[in-house]
């Protein structure tokens, strides 16, 4: 048995419970392979924690390899510093990480242009193409378009399942709950609104006469401005940013999620998951939770 003095880190193993179930032979398989403590059950046959030593030190092997162990099985895993697990901020990407799309490419697919807009969306996401421009550039290409077309691509708008909980359950133990999105405030204020959110932040669609400019609204909210909100939201809340978590799926997300003391790359593009160690690839929003310490049972439906 390992000290406990040792122990300054959790793994956190959570199950997709649509394709798998966490069995006690996972739980004993990681066990054994962090040199951890006794596990303990946040939701039965979905998510369990183990303490262990720092990733590297000890018998902990980095997060990869434990990765390659349980690849195929669609199981997260992610280690976590014991201390200070549950944040006093909430800092989330929209597109693609809070709901389940990205709404300009769906803006654009309503006018009849989807394609060429998702390649450049794509291309910026990995970190290919500079934000700013990459902006500039598809909403240049809606020019003329009909405004309504954004209740049209609202509509196919779905919130990932997940993100009730996770912005209700940090708002219920004292969080500070933000959406900073480099999409547009049409968007994000509706999104706000559905999860709970205290605020959001996002770039805006000029539109005269009824129909799209081409423009963007000034400034452009991009990678430096979400980094620079949740160094904002932090110092608001009296807090080093350390103390908050960021989530996000794209390279816009990456300053952010490298400051945060927890920056989650969720469903994440190639090269935001070459970059954060923090990974959720096959589950929901709900494992941001359970890597805060959460149990199911603390959940805020």
């Amino acid at each position: 048995m390992p000290e406990s003095s040792s122990l300054s880190h959790v793994l956190v193993l959570v199950a997709n419970r649509a394709a798998t179930s966490l069995a006690p032979a996972d739980i004993a398989a990681a066990r054994d392979m962090t040199g951890g403590g006794p596990a303990t059950i946040l939701s039965e046959g979905e998510a369990a924690e183990i303490p262990c030593p720092a990733p590297g030190t000890g018998d902990m092997p980095h997060i990869a390899p434990l990765r390659e162990e349980f690849s195929g099985r669609d199981l997260d895993l992610m280690v976590v510093a014991a201390q200070g697990r549950r944040r006093k901020l909430l800092v989330a990407d929209m597109d693609s990480t809070i709901v389940d799309c990205e709404t300009l490419d769906d803006l654009a697919r309503h006018a009849g242009i989807g394609e060429r807009i998702a390649e450049i969306t794509r291309r910026s996401m990995n970190g290919e193409m500079d934000f700013e421009a990459a902006l500039r550039e598809r909403v240049g290409l809606l020019r003329g378009m009909p405004a309504t077309l954004l209740e049209a691509a609202w509509k196919d708008v779905r919130i990932n399942p997940g993100a009730l909980e996770l912005v209700r359950t940090m708002k219920h133990h004292g969080a500070c709950t933000a959406l900073v999105s480099g999409g547009f405030t049409f968007f994000t204020s509706r999104v706000a609104k559905l999860c709970g959110f205290d605020e959001q932040h996002a770039n805006s669609l000029l539109i005269e006469n009824g129909h799209l400019t081409g423009d963007v609204g000034q400034p452009i909210l991009g990678p430096d401005a979400k980094l620079a909100h949740l160094r904002r939201l932090a110092a608001r809340q009296g807090i080093g940013t350390a103390q908050a978590m960021a989530v996000g799926d794209g390279a816009n997300d990456l300053a952010m999620l490298r400051e945060a003391g927890l920056g989650v790359a969720f469903h994440a593009k190639p090269a935001v998951r070459r970059a954060i160690a923090c990974q959720v690839n096959h589950t929901t929003l709900r494992t941001l939770l359970f890597a805060q310490g959460y149990a199911a049972r603390d959940f805020v439906a």
